[in-house]
């Protein structure tokens, strides 16, 4: 049955994107297998892309239903946009931030945009209905991950517990998460034992030198093991300068007042 609003060339469009097994079309392909001339293939799913029932995911990149619903119009879910915007660009990814944070349980805020570091594509991107910010990174910053399966068999590459809490330090004027990243950091480790020598590898990998010291303070006051400690400690630059636990505190009028640690080089600004 043709949709509301779908003319007969259309319609042959869904037809032949239902009967592939990939939910993708790229251009090109309805030339090769409909015989139709690049400006009708262009115009028809530029049409259908307008109406809402194919996505645009690039020039010349669409994703489709298997199924239309009814009414006609559909969209991909965060993680098929994702998986198929990574896929098309050579690029590897994984998921942190706001994201990754909810799916930890450290808070409750379900962000309304998926935060993606790559290798591949920097900014803000809005798909459809898919808002993503993507955070281009080197090759070598991205690890330390987990692959999710998705009810609909995608794996999808999160950040491990880990990671994120690395990211949460590194990147907290991104995500403004100081100081609530050091009871997130207090949390994991006090529920497992395990925790903080993980912590400290993928700080020492991942991490800059103000997050290094950031986290080496902040597991020192957990009272974790001193070898853990002198391993963040030898991987430092000695400076004498300090940085505020919380670069965004304001204590007594200056965010740098307040106890200082010459081990790490902080102002407990925080306390």
């Amino acid at each position: 049955m043709t949709s509301p609003g779908i003319g007969p060339f259309e319609t042959q469009a869904i037809a032949y994107c239902q009967s592939r097994p990939r939910p993708q079309v790229e251009a090109g392909e309805l030339v090769r297998d409909l015989r139709w001339t690049p400006e009708k293939e262009r115009k028809v799913l530029s049409q259908l892309a307008r109406k809402g029932f194919i996505t645009r995911i690039r020039r010349g990149l669409y994703l489709a239903p298997k199924h239309l619903a009814i009414g006609g119009q559909w969209a991909p879910g965060e993680m098929l946009t994702l998986a198929t915007l990574m896929e098309d660009c050579g690029g590897t990814y994984q998921i942190s931030g706001p994201n990754a944070f909810q799916r930890y349980g450290w808070t409750e805020q379900i962000p309304n945009r998926v935060y993606v570091y790559n290798n591949r594509i920097s900014g803000d991107r809005q798909i459809g209905p898919v808002s993503l910010t993507l955070i281009e990174v080197a090759a070598d910053r991205l690890g330390s991950t987990e692959v999710v399966r998705t009810p609909e068999g995608l794996d999808i590459v999160y950040a491990t517990r880990a990671r994120a809490l690395v990211d949460a330090v590194y990147d907290w004027s991104r995500y403004d998460t100081l100081p609530r990243a050091y009871g997130w950091v207090a949390r994991e480790v006090e529920n497992d034992d395990g925790f903080a020598a993980e912590l400290t590898q993928v700080t020492i990998r991942y991490g800059n030198q103000g997050t290094m010291r950031r986290i080496g303070a902040t597991l020192e006051r957990l009272s974790v093991q001193e070898g853990l400690l002198r391993r963040l400690d030898r991987s430092l630059t000695k400076s004498s300068s300090f940085i505020p636990m919380v670069p965004t505190a304001r204590k007594r009028g200056r965010p740098g007042e307040g106890k200082t640690s010459k081990r790490w080089g902080v102002v407990f600004n925080d306390e």
